[in-house]
């Protein structure tokens, strides 16, 4: 009996594991297209501080959801579970393989599992919330404990929707996670996770936040104020982008701007490890993507997926 759900492929782990190699060897091997689950590469004009895959490293497979957002523009998680469900389905449509990749867990939460119907954003709450950043995760804390242990201490605007939420609702943001959600329907889906030894990966973090520098991440982010972007704009407050205008307001030398962003970029690492680690049903492949072992592991559990013998 033909299963008549969808077959669909996720990647995911934490940045720099190789999720992008991977994605693409497996859209080459299976037919596949790639759907972007990082939240830093909707972004047009940032490409060096995003590791995004160049156009020429493409091999002429499609890639959805990149580059389809200004500098300045905000997102939501509302907003990519909308476009990459529609993505997804126009693929699978077209009877190719969706693969969606990326390290943003929030994303991939609301595509797949959907997005609780909270209260609308009070832009007055939220500019007092943002007035005391301080004090945010202990209100969490008290609000719902839960919450504050998925959310770190420093992601303030996490922080504030959360306990924006929780005032508004007069609820704990996570039982209302548990009830009004939509998961997506019509597939069936293989999530592969990414994890290799730790220590390689610190490694490999720290070289590529050296290579970002030296192949030019502050001419990128100077080209993008060039366009009349402002430094206050969405995208500049990502890691790397944040250090590289430090130093160009001299605020930090280029070293410390290269030594910030390193240690920022395994925090994240970190965290992203954390988030997905909790995620149900991950297959997981203790091994960097671009390893023909992990590719070889990962065409097995895709044909599974297929039922190709």
């Amino acid at each position: 009996m033909v299963n008549a759900l969808a077959p669909l492929v996720v990647i995911a782990g934490p940045t720099g594991s190789g999720k992008s190699d991977l994605a693409t060897a497996l859209a080459e091997t299976f037919r596949g297209e790639i759907v972007n689950c990082d939240s830093l590469q909707l972004y047009r004009y940032l490409n060096i501080g995003t590791a995004k895959t160049p156009e020429a490293e493409r091999r002429g497979i499609p890639h959805h959801l990149f580059d389809i957002l200004d500098p300045d523009q905000l997102f939501t998680a509302g907003d990519y579970s909308r476009l990459a469900r529609a993505s997804v389905k126009e693929i699978a449509g077209r009877g190719k393989l969706p693969i969606v990749t990326g390290g943003t867990g929030f994303y991939l939460r609301a595509l797949l599992d959907g997005l609780f119907p909270g209260p609308v954003r009070n832009n007055e709450l939220r500019a007092r919330l943002a007035a005391r950043p301080l004090s945010l995760h202990k209100l969490l804390r008290r609000f719902d404990p839960l919450a504050a242990v998925r959310i770190h201490a420093n992601d303030t605007n996490k922080l504030i929707r959360a306990v924006e939420v929780c005032l508004l609702a007069r609820r704990p943001i996570t039982a209302l996670h548990a009830e009004g959600s939509e998961p997506l329907e019509g597939f069936r889906v293989l999530k592969i996770g990414l994890d290799p030894p730790r220590a390689e990966l610190v490694e490999r973090l720290n070289h590529r936040c050296n290579k970002m520098f030296e192949a030019g991440l502050v001419a990128e982010v100077e080209q993008v104020l060039a366009l009349g972007y402002p430094p206050t704009s969405k995208a500049f407050e990502s890691i790397g982008y944040r250090e590289a205008l430090l130093y160009l307001n001299g605020e930090l030398t280029l070293e410390n701007a290269i030594t910030e962003t390193q240690t920022a970029t395994r925090q994240y690492s970190k965290r992203q490890r954390t988030w997905f680690r909790r995620e149900p049903d991950i297959m997981w492949l203790e091994a960097f993507g671009h390893l023909s072992q992990t590719m070889e592991t990962a065409n097995r559990h895709v044909q599974n997926l297929l039922n190709i013998s």
